[in-house]
């Protein structure tokens, strides 16, 4: 088995469904909304998603080390639009896709940290960071989306099978 197709499969697969979710949003949708509380803000959630296609995907790929906190802040993608979201999550993809390509042999046995406030919260080989922190870690917040389409009474997509929308 070759490890590094089988990523970039599962990466195109991943992403399709990804997007997907994110063409389902309303159009005019209030980004502003929430859930709960303690609940991200659509935008933001919609923005985070569109970061593991792109910016946090590509970290891993090209960098040894992701550091935040002091005077590195994250600041959250926020979407103007649903046409804005869509056209940042796209062009993301290409990039990415490029550098999953380009990224061979030993690299992906080469240890990734995250370091937030000076406490590495990951560091493990690359190959595992980019299944786990990338990959499960947006397909659970896309699954979160889902549910925001819910509670907003817009049309769920199925993604290893059809919804109850598409039945």
């Amino acid at each position: 088995m070759d490890a590094q197709k089988e990523l970039i499969a599962e990466f195109d697969r991943e992403t399709a469904k990804t997007r997907k979710m994110l063409e389902a949003l309303p159009e005019g949708v209030d980004f502003t909304y929430k859930p709960h509380p303690k609940s991200m803000s659509l935008g933001h959630l919609a923005g985070h998603l569109t970061d593991f296609a792109g910016d946090w995907a590509m970290g891993t790929l090209t960098k040894d080390k992701v550091e935040f906190g002091g005077d590195q802040k994250w600041e959250p993608y926020i979407p103007a639009s649903k046409a804005a979201l869509l056209e940042k999550f796209d062009k993301a993809l290409g990039g990415t896709r490029e550098a999953l390509v380009a990224t061979t042999g030993d690299t992906w046995d080469r240890n990734w940290k995250f370091v937030y406030a000076g406490t590495a919260y990951i560091d493990q080989p690359k190959h595992q960071v980019f299944r786990e922190a990338v990959l499960d870690h947006m397909i659970h917040h896309r699954g979160q989306m889902s549910v925001y389409l819910r509670l907003l009474n817009a049309k769920v997509p199925g993604t290893y099978g059809p919804s109850a929308d598409e039945m």
